[in-house]
């Protein structure tokens, strides 16, 4: 289950990267903003596996 979610993660993260480039691109604020905003949420969620898979040993 935790391998599921650490793939999730990484696309939404790497979702997040393509939209704050297209909004680099097409100087869109809005979408420069929501694309942080998902690295940072998935970077959040990995950091919550990274603690789980501690204390799983």
């Amino acid at each position: 289950m935790g391998g599921d979610d650490k793939i999730r993660n990484a696309a939404e993260k790497a979702m997040g990267k393509g939209k704050e480039a297209v909004g680099d691109a097409t100087d869109d604020k809005d979408l420069q903003a929501e694309g942080k905003g998902e690295q940072a949420n998935a970077s959040l969620k990995q950091a919550g596996e990274n603690i789980k898979d501690v204390f799983k040993g």
